[in-house]
């Protein structure tokens, strides 16, 4: 991918000495289910999403998993951010969802770009403050909401055209912040009340406006 700055919408307005510093650095590609760091690694580099998906998990003593956010295109990881400006080890874990095309950034070109390019130093902080943003409203769904409200707004926002979720108990348990064995009797009793149908490996929406009014009730 050659001069990979012009095919990408997020970064508005570079220089060109910022552009021509980007360009230089040839975009990688990374399989699927590839661990990019664990709790305790330093930030070796800036990473910008051009193509996939990275899932970031927070893992609690007892083992359960937390997904923290996901970062897509345009996004940026909020403990790399961190790690790079400030030195801090990462806490979480990221793994790719999706073979991934990015683009990483050494500190010291991170820091040349962050200090003398206005629109480079815009799209971090902008990126930043909405990653940050994501993660205050996750936190407040997981103290403040209950299960079957966070699970509601899970289900419609992972359901396609279709009204189905293909997923697992275990993986929607990491999205709410809750353990499975909890994820699955909520399930069960919405099941119950007629608002889905549960079947191995997928969850069917019957009604979308039931489930909608339940999670507006967040």
């Amino acid at each position: 991918m050659t001069d990979w700055t012009a095919s990408v919408s997020f970064i508005h307005g570079l220089d060109p000495k910022a552009r021509a510093l980007l360009d230089a650095l040839k975009p990688v590609r990374v399989p699927a289910k590839t661990v990019l760091f664990r709790p305790g690694d330093t930030a070796a580099q800036f990473l910008i999403v051009l193509k996939g998906r990275v899932s970031v998990h927070l893992t609690g003593r007892t083992g359960r998993e937390l997904l923290l956010y996901t970062v897509a295109p345009g996004e940026t990881c909020v403990q790399t951010t961190l790690g790079v400006l400030g030195g801090a080890p990462y806490t979480g874990e990221a793994i790719t969802d999706t073979d991934l095309v990015a683009v990483m950034i050494p500190p010291a070109q991170f820091s040349t770009l962050v200090r003398e390019s206005d629109a480079f130093r815009a799209f971090v902080f902008k990126a930043f403050a909405d990653r940050l943003a994501d993660v205050t409203f996750l936190l407040e769904c997981v103290a403040f909401l209950k299960v079957e409200e966070r699970l509601a707004m899970a289900l419609l926002s992972r359901a396609d055209a279709r009204g189905v979720v293909s997923t697992t108990h275990q993986e929607l348990a990491t999205v709410i912040g809750s353990a499975r064995e909890v994820v699955s009797r909520r399930l069960d009793t919405l099941a119950v009340r007629g608002l889905i149908a549960v079947d191995r490996g997928h969850i069917s929406i019957i009604d979308r406006a039931g489930l909608a009014r339940l999670a507006d009730a967040a």
